[in-house]
């Protein structure tokens, strides 16, 4: 363990605590060198969050461009006492691909949770989020968990009691392909206890203009955002990118309802990788992120796969984003 990751054990605050679960098991690598060795390459896009990656981000969502994050935000403040009384009094929120823990600040107050749990594989950025939240909201108790959650599981010990609700905003759902997705859900509705419930954020089928153009910003973040996914890489997987040598690609693919992201060779390269050598031809593409876009009935039907009901949405008034409570189908 890192001398940081070490530090994440002890909390300046009485109301925060920290459980660091190393983000880079020996089977990443491999993992890495498998999407690169694929006709068709690809990066998981979770190694997108080293910190620089989760800052970019952040900043992605301020753009103009980028309507998913200020429509949710909308949605949730709007919304908030309707949610609430959906999620239920002294609940305990946990939020796997946490960030910087923003939309969950914009519920807490009417909310009141009796602990919220933020799940991030960027233990540094989780750090700084999970002691800002405990600064602000003294009276919360906070158990954040550095991790990869798609392979974590939250023991009940861990947690307090009172009902669990998985709180999944921001559309990360749709960077699944529909499969994984249905397992993710299935996954989520397994934290749950019998009451429980998970509120996710949808982003919705619509036109491909608006859709080119949130992945594709004037300010070139979404670039520098997908070609640090190269330098993260660089680090963790004792690789030799260079990033200028690749340019970023995204664009909607109106058949299969999804952005796709990809980093575009300019030239024909061999990458080093973990000891691996990795050959790519000039315009050969590797693959780095979809993010789906759903109907309500497309996604209600994907969850009721997945074991879980559809309970209520909200949306704004142009249909461009919705937010759902699922429970459990008994």
């Amino acid at each position: 363990m890192s001398e940081f990751a070490s530090s994440l054990e002890a909390s300046p605050l009485s109301n925060v605590r920290f459980n660091y679960q190393p983000a880079m098991q020996s089977n990443g690598l491999q993992e890495i060198v498998q999407g690169l060795c694929q006709k068709h390459k690809q990066i998981h896009p979770k190694y997108f969050y080293d910190h620089l990656g989760s800052q970019l981000f952040e900043r992605i969502t301020e753009t103009p461009e980028y309507y998913p994050t200020r429509t949710e935000r909308r949605i949730l403040l709007e919304n908030a006492e309707s949610i609430a009384k959906y999620c239920g009094e002294d609940c305990v929120v946990i939020e796997p691909g946490s960030g910087s823990s923003e939309k969950i600040r914009l519920l807490l107050e009417t909310m009141r949770p009796k602990a919220y749990v933020p799940m991030d594989i960027s233990a540094e950025f989780l750090h700084h989020a999970a002691i800002r939240l405990g600064q602000d909201f003294p009276w919360l108790h906070v158990s954040a968990v550095c991790a990869d959650f798609a392979s974590y599981e939250p023991a009940q010990r861990q947690l307090p009691s009172g009902k669990r609700v998985v709180f999944y905003p921001g559309s990360t759902l749709g960077n699944m392909s529909r499969e994984a997705a249905r397992g993710f859900l299935g996954k989520m509705a397994g934290w749950l206890d019998s009451e429980g419930g998970v509120l996710v954020g949808i982003d919705l089928h619509k036109s491909s203009a608006t859709l080119n153009a949130a992945y594709n910003d004037a300010e070139g973040l979404t670039a520098q955002f997908n070609l640090n996914v190269l330098n993260h890489l660089n680090r963790i997987a004792d690789a030799n990118f260079e990033p200028e040598q690749f340019e970023h690609l995204a664009f909607y693919n109106e058949s299969e309802r999804r952005i796709e992201m990809h980093l575009v060779s300019r030239s024909d390269q061999i990458v080093r990788v973990g000891g691996h050598a990795i050959a790519l031809s000039q315009g050969e593409r590797i693959h780095t992120e979809n993010s789906h876009k759903y109907t309500l009935s497309g996604f209600a039907e994907l969850a009721e796969q997945a074991g879980l009901k559809t309970v209520r949405v909200w949306q704004d008034q142009d249909a461009l984003f919705s937010l759902h409570y699922l429970e459990r189908i008994q």
